[in-house]
């Protein structure tokens, strides 16, 4: 059974170059969100996520909430895996699809082909799964003989319609976005939808952040609110 689940939760950043002084021997919050504190090291950092704890089960579709700053995205990098906390735990059970950065790890200078490869062991894909794979995704992404040309050589959507090839090749547990992804042409967007789509609805869990409360009402059968870095409601 898949699930995730969050323990006392915190992530911090370090602000190097700036003194105790300057905050006025306070804690202040920031004007964008978070919380500027101090570590064990009387370092000056923003703490992004401050002790959160929650469980979201599966056949949750779950979506993040919050002011610019509060630390939707952070929460998100922690899920997949991006983020370390400095204390608290992190459990996910299951096999994870983040679609925050579908081109992570792509080459410019390598060829679409290879590409392929190199986002798909980004993925936990072995060589032999993505051997299975290619042929869909070079007819998913249209590329046609330009598969086989470096990536320098692409158009901008072409780019990012071979990562969003590679991304959603592959089914998955939880399904980690920051906003629903828009890609490509008319055309293009029109099945790429389709399958995003197919995707999100054959994951045990989805896990979504959005400033759209449209959108999270209707995708979503939970919300989960982050304030300054804290769970305001579940």
């Amino acid at each position: 059974m898949g699930y995730i689940r969050a323990t006392d939760l915190t992530v911090e950043f370090p602000i190097y170059g700036t003194s105790g002084r300057s905050l006025k021997k306070t804690f202040m919050r920031a004007a964008t969100g978070g919380v500027l504190a101090k570590d064990a090291g009387d370092r000056v950092v923003v703490r992004a996520l401050d002790g959160i704890s929650f469980e979201v089960r599966e056949g949750e579709r779950v979506g993040i909430v919050g002011h610019n700053g509060s630390g939707k995205t952070t929460l998100l990098r922690v899920i997949v895996g991006a983020y370390e906390p400095v204390s608290g735990e992190i459990k996910v059970r299951g096999r994870v699809a983040s679609m925050l950065s579908i081109s992570l790890g792509m080459e410019m200078e390598a060829t679409g082909l290879e590409n392929v490869y190199l986002r798909g062991s980004i993925l936990g894909l072995r060589r032999q799964q993505i051997d299975a794979l290619v042929p869909e995704i070079a007819e998913f992404a249209e590329l046609g003989d330009y598969l086989y040309m470096p990536m320098r050589t692409y158009a901008s959507g072409m780019a990012m319609r071979l990562a969003f090839a590679v991304s959603t090749s592959v089914s998955a547990d939880v399904v980690v976005m920051d906003e629903w992804l828009s890609v490509g042409d008319e055309s293009f967007s029109s099945k790429a939808q389709q399958r995003l789509r197919q995707m999100v609805d054959s994951a045990k869990i989805l896990v979504l952040a959005s400033h759209d409360a449209s959108f999270i009402k209707a995708n979503c059968n939970r919300v989960i609110q982050l304030d300054h870095g804290r769970v305001a409601n579940t």
